[in-house]
């Protein structure tokens, strides 16, 4: 089966199936069907990599759309929304203990806090005593922003500084080749028609 095609209507597709075709119908297909430039597509994927490799799972997707309003007004500079959008979900709930903790053994390193390295079970354990459940969805966003900054919270910024830049670069580059690619094949099997 080649990019998640469909099954047969009576089978049942396995985890792995499932995720392929969520991967590929929440950001690559939006890659194909973009109608801007190939630039102006991968500055989104670039800008949504970018805010995905930050500390700030839950607020990602209002950052993207700041960001977007202010590279407009201020800048005159554009991207594609929807592709930033769609690529903030990199992190989620599911990757966020590795990649918080990538971002603070970074942070500790480039802070010079070589003797305050906590193991992962430690650092995970940190992170469950942020979490208050009872709090509202607002409240609950602005007592783990609070106790992230008292926290972890500076190393976790300072360190995802190089992981955001670079994801960010490398994500321009390969999207940039890829809506490339993807178009010129196009246009050569229209011409071959």
């Amino acid at each position: 089966m080649r990019g998640g095609g469909s099954l047969a209507p009576d089978q049942k597709y396995t985890l792995r199936q499932r995720l392929m075709r969520v991967l590929r119908y929440r950001l690559i297909v939006p890659l194909k069907r973009s109608r801007h430039a190939p630039e102006h597509t991968a500055r989104g994927v670039m800008i949504g990599v970018a805010w995905a490799m930050t500390p700030t799972v839950g607020i990602q997707m209002p950052l993207v759309f700041a960001n977007w309003i202010a590279a407009r007004k201020l800048f005159n500079w554009d991207f594609n929304l929807v592709n930033a959008l769609a690529w903030t979900w990199l992190s989620n709930i599911f990757t966020l203990p590795p990649l918080y903790y990538l971002f603070f053994i970074s942070g500790q390193f480039m802070l010079g806090r070589f003797d305050d390295l906590a193991g992962y079970e430690v650092f995970l354990q940190l992170i469950d005593g942020w979490q208050n459940v009872s709090l509202g969805n607002w409240e609950a966003t602005s007592s783990w922003f609070l106790a992230t900054i008292k926290g972890p919270g500076a190393a976790m910024i300072v360190g995802c500084i190089p992981w955001a830049t670079l994801s960010g670069w490398v994500a321009y580059i390969w999207s940039l080749a890829f809506v490339r690619t993807y178009r010129d094949r196009k246009a050569a099997s229209h011409q071959n028609n």
